[in-house]
């Protein structure tokens, strides 16, 4: 396993709360580690083997945060609407 950095460039990052909910998340799958989060650019950077990459985007998608350009219409609503879930669990958590 090659230990690469991984960088997805999301939607819907928009506090720290949004960061802490992108990075409890993201610590669940294995293989994970170092996550950053640039929020004025919408970018997740972790250290990771490039075959959890679907795993990785899979779970962004899941919490609100798909990858850029990856949904439109009403799945990029729901996205949003995920987002806002997330985004409040982080800031009570």
């Amino acid at each position: 396993m090659t230990v690469n950095q991984i960088q997805v460039h999301v939607e819907n990052i928009k506090c720290g709360g949004c960061e802490k909910s992108i990075v409890k998340g993201l610590s669940a799958i294995e293989g994970i580690s170092n996550i950053s989060i640039d929020r004025d650019q919408q970018l997740v950077s972790v250290d990771a083997d490039e075959s959890v990459r679907m795993a990785l985007v899979s779970k962004l998608k899941s919490m609100g945060y798909p990858e850029h350009g990856s949904v439109s219409g009403l799945d990029a609503g729901l996205a949003n609407a995920k987002s806002f879930v997330s985004c409040a669990i982080g800031r009570v958590s």
